[in-house]
């Protein structure tokens, strides 16, 4: 299909995802940026954040991830997530527990690394909640 690229999102538990996308938007460490068909060749860490997919059917997908890597080609975007949940199925008690894991890693946190990564979450999660 023209204009299009496989995407997939993969945890190690499972594969979220795997279908052909037009746009994919992927937080990155250094700032979000979109991926379309013939991107440029890229690996970037990942940090917590929503990936926005508009799949090749039309449909758009969300999934709030914690951390990982995505690897882009011209042709594959592939995200690494060490976590991923669709943004679309999660309830208030969800996003709860999820901003009191991120709190309590924010707490325990002794890198600046560890503690840029659990104040996105925060971030994040505080946005899904309104």
């Amino acid at each position: 299909m023209a204009g299009t690229f496989k995407f997939e999102l993969v945890t190690p538990e499972r594969m979220v995802v795997s279908q052909d996308a037009s746009e994919v938007v992927v937080p990155g460490v250094e700032g979000e940026f979109t991926v379309f068909a013939g991107h440029a060749p890229v690996i970037s860490t990942l940090r917590p954040g929503v990936v926005h997919a508009t799949l090749g059917d039309g449909r758009k997908i969300r999934a709030f991830v914690k951390g990982g890597f995505a690897e882009v080609d011209a042709d594959h975007v592939t995200i690494l997530a060490g976590r991923a949940l669709n943004v679309e199925s999660m309830d208030a008690e969800a996003i709860g527990k999820e901003l009191q894991t991120a709190e309590a890693e924010l707490a325990a946190a002794e890198s600046d690394a560890d503690k840029l990564a659990a104040t996105s979450a925060i971030d994040q999660l505080r946005a899904l909640q309104r």
